[in-house]
């Protein structure tokens, strides 16, 4: 056991939820011995970071090699910050309370925008300079990776290297060259170029700002002096088996359960997901091993409940096939399995009657996105109010009592009917669960409706239109508020302001970072945490660096321009998404090339990242 952890166990009474801070959980991997070491660390208190599945991937897949260590970092608790500083305790890892500044390399994953003044608190914390440029042959590499690096810009001083797309052989590739470099006694601007040659591998400090507002040479603009980086992407999910023996934590944790990924990817097509254009294409794990790996998790962990993960489960080719499986394999155990992806026009009655356990108590969750044909046909969400409606009537029917419904606001060519019509439509969602449900327990019936605002993200077909105005979207919502049923509805929304920062840190260039680091100083993190989020401060700290925040989330572009992320590419062609962008302007959908022809992409194939659509298992070649 470390010597730190002398000076943290006296800190633990002194705080709230000790078990954050301490190891020997059930499935942690301890490697004392191993030569190479990382920490990994998500930038967020443990129970939320413990839920994260590429994480845990990352921890196995490192761990499963000859001599390397993996270790787990989760930034404490303010508590716990102010004790750690005030002892002198730099941050460490759980396995073997390790200070993170002794490590080989420090992966950072960037799960959503409003971490990033976590990430700076955590390199301080740690010890380490906040900025690439500052660091030495003695300092770990600090590697990037997650759904934040498609835009890397806003964060890119503050990181060595980044991955762009999915780690499991390239996370290899990165430490193998890393220990190549060193043991030919290589300096750290050579160990950088070095990581600069493995394909998804993307060194800021190789790439020089064009000068252009907010962006870099290359890309779709007339420039093309920086190369592209293309993600790295897995062919086939087979060839790596879902962690199932993820690590068991002591305390209530987010998503207390196994977690299956079951699919990589989606082709809906919806305009306004990034998500579901940058893990293109789809690819399936088969019926076989998702059972195998469900059967061996619940064994390895003891969880009664199990989640088949994805970004549209319900998509899965073989999904009804492994739920009849799964039901009989654990018929009498009272193991549940929950759906958490569910598409309003995939849930039928049969698959109502499939999904077990707790699923009919805790709810179903759909996500119409808009309220009315026409909007829902501009963003390509390609589900009908008779799908919704259908598939209302079916869960109710199955014994759902509990609905929640997402929807947006401020998507392009949105009118104040198309928001007045949500509240229409959830009118008529009440009436069909209604009808759906016996007199005795209409009572009991919930319904939950979410309703944030459209944030423009990077690769995406809308990555060209800013954000409305901040005033607009308070207008906006007040418009929503009123359209709302007066009864029997629980109606939420985004708060506005996060809203507007979350759009400036996802749409502004390399010169955001000084903002970042600015907020840092005067206090700004866990800005996702509403009592300590502050727009004043964010506001303030960007014209410290010279900006406007507002301008930056509502800042458009046009076909020709570089964008701030034009060097980086998800496979994804950008005259698709222009093509895509146009079609959503005139209403015309654009179908799902898993289900119906290709539509032109760019990713599978020999012209693309060289990956094709597999489902089932089977590879499907572009038709």
């Amino acid at each position: 056991m470390s010597s730190v952890w002398d000076r943290v166990e006296p800190l633990l009474g002194l705080v709230e939820r000790p078990a954050r801070y301490v190891d020997s959980e059930w499935g942690a991997v301890r490697d004392r011995e191993a030569a190479y070491r990382t920490a990994l660390l998500y930038p967020d208190v443990y129970e939320i970071g413990m839920a994260n599945q590429a994480l845990a991937i990352l921890y196995e897949r490192l761990n499963s090699l000859d001599d390397v260590a993996a270790e787990r970092v989760y930034l404490p608790w303010l508590d716990m910050i102010e004790a750690m500083r005030s002892a002198g305790v730099p941050l460490f890892t759980l396995e073997s309370v390790t200070p993170v500044a002794e490590v080989d390399l420090f992966g950072i994953t960037l799960p959503y925008e409003l971490t990033y003044t976590n990430v700076l608190e955590a390199l301080d914390l740690a010890g380490l300079p906040l900025r690439s440029a500052d660091r030495h042959d003695g300092h770990p590499l600090v590697v990037g990776g997650g759904p934040c690096v498609y835009n890397p810009e806003p964060m890119a001083p503050f990181f060595d290297a980044l991955l762009i797309g999915e780690g499991e052989q390239a996370v290899v590739d990165i430490v193998e060259t890393h220990r190549r470099a060193r043991a030919r006694g290589a300096l750290r601007p050579e160990v950088l170029r070095d990581l600069a040659r493995i394909p998804g591998v993307y060194v800021p400090s190789l790439h020089v700002p064009s000068g252009v507002p907010g962006g870099l040479a290359g890309g779709r603009g007339t420039d093309t002096s920086v190369p592209v980086v293309t993600k790295r992407v897995v062919g086939d999910l087979g060839e790596f088996r879902a962690p199932v023996r993820p690590v068991v934590p002591y305390m209530d944790v987010v998503h207390d359960r196994i977690a299956i990924e079951v699919l990589r990817g989606c082709t809906r097509g919806c305009r306004f997901c990034q998500a579901g254009m940058v893990y293109r294409p789809v690819r399936e794990r088969d019926a076989d091993a998702i059972v195998r790996d469900v059967m061996e998790g619940l064994h390895c962990t003891g969880y009664d409940e199990v989640s088949l993960t994805s970004l549209s489960t319900t998509d899965h080719s073989q999904l009804e096939e492994v739920l009849l499986r799964l039901g009989h394999r654990l018929q009498g155990t009272g193991i549940a399995v929950s759906l958490p992806s569910l598409r309003v026009d995939a849930f039928s009655s049969k698959m109502a009657r499939l999904v077990s356990g707790p699923g009919r108590t805790t709810g179903l969750t759909l996500a119409p996105e808009a309220g009315t044909q026409r909007l829902r046909d501009v963003i390509n969400k390609n589900v009908s109010e008779e799908d919704l409606l259908g598939a209302v009537e079916t869960a109710f029917a199955s014994g759902w009592r509990r609905i929640k419904l997402y929807f947006m606001i401020g998507l392009p060519t949105e009118t104040d009917e198309d928001i007045r019509s949500i509240g229409r439509l959830i009118a008529n969602v009440q009436a069909a669960a209604r009808a759906a449900t016996r007199p005795d327990q209409r009572g009991a019936i919930k319904i939950g409706v979410s309703v944030s605002t459209f944030i423009p993200k990077a690769h995406t077909p809308f990555q060209w239109k800013g954000q409305i105005p901040r005033v607009e979207i308070d207008r906006r919502q007040a418009v929503l508020r009123e359209s709302m049923p007066r009864k029997g509805v629980d109606l939420s929304w985004h708060d506005a302001d996060v809203s507007v920062l979350e759009a400036a840190l996802a749409r502004g260039g390399r010169e955001v970072s000084g903002g970042i680091e600015a907020a840092w100083r005067a206090g700004a993190r866990f800005d996702a945490w509403s009592e300590h989020f502050s727009l004043d401060r964010w506001t303030e700290a960007f014209s410290t660096a010279g900006l406007d925040l507002e301008s930056t989330a509502q800042r458009s572009y046009g076909a020709c321009d570089v964008l701030p992320w034009s060097h980086i590419s998800s496979g994804v062609s950008f005259d698709y998404l222009w093509r895509e962008w146009e079609r959503a302007i005139e209403g015309h959908v654009t179908p799902d090339c898993s289900f119906e022809s290709c539509t032109g992409c760019g990713v599978c194939g020999t012209g693309g990242l060289g990956v094709e659509i597999v489902l089932g298992g089977e590879r499907r070649g572009v038709r």
